[in-house]
């Protein structure tokens, strides 16, 4: 059996349409025109600092100083709510329910803040699936720095691990922390899918459960 972790946005859940939402209210707030889908869909994936400061590079504003830190404070005082728009892509709830019913401990390490964390896996019913839950500010860092993956790890009890994401930070995040990487290729990932290091990639949850036992059978 093993420590499985996951990713959470554009992983397990579709939150872009409400990242994009809630970014746009968050440009209005200073008087600047909206972004489009696709731009603050790139923008996903190293964290609410990192988003604003490219909001405001796109915008053509300074991305660093007071106008960041102000909307960096707005946005994520309503992400805690910003769920109503968000999905769990097709398939994910059979998947972790039988990698758990296998026996494997399940974790979440995200760059999301932990408290909108939280609040969207309860709000979609997938809070109990997870043993443990790391945010984007859980540490003093965030992947893809392998601290908090390493933490997850750890509090799963450590032994052989999977970190599964659909990203270039989460690729390299489990390159950094020496775990092989499962990459589902439906997510944000913006670089070809094979030019990511990966331990094997999947665009169907339902395979997830198999590529988990093959990967392990490989280690074993």
């Amino acid at each position: 059996m093993a420590a499985i972790l996951f990713d959470l946005d554009g992983t397990l859940i579709d939150s872009a349409p409400d990242i994009h939402a809630e970014a746009n209210r968050t440009l209005a707030a200073e008087r600047l025109p909206p972004l489009t889908f696709a731009q603050v869909r790139g923008f996903i994936g190293k964290g609410v600092p990192n988003l604003i400061a490219r909001l405001l590079e796109a915008s053509g504003q300074p991305f660093e100083g007071p106008q960041h830190d102000r909307m960096v404070a707005r946005f994520t005082a309503a992400y805690e709510t910003a769920v109503d728009l968000t999905v769990i892509y097709p398939q994910v709830v059979p998947a972790l329910t039988a990698l758990r019913a296998g026996g494997h401990r399940l974790g979440l390490v995200t760059n999301k803040p932990i408290r909108p964390t939280h609040a969207v896996l309860a709000h979609l019913g997938l809070d109990s699936l997870f043993e443990t839950v790391w945010g984007g500010d859980s540490l003093a860092v965030r992947k893809p720095d392998p601290a908090p993956l390493l933490a997850g790890l750890e509090a799963l009890g450590g032994g052989p691990a999977i970190y599964v994401g659909d990203s270039e930070t989460d690729a390299e995040t489990a390159a950094r922390a020496g775990l092989p990487f499962l990459l589902y290729t439906e997510g944000y990932r913006k670089t070809p899918a094979e030019d990511l290091p990966q331990a094997g990639r999947f665009d169907d949850f339902r395979d997830l459960p198999g590529l988990v036992a093959g990967l392990l059978a490989t280690q074993g």
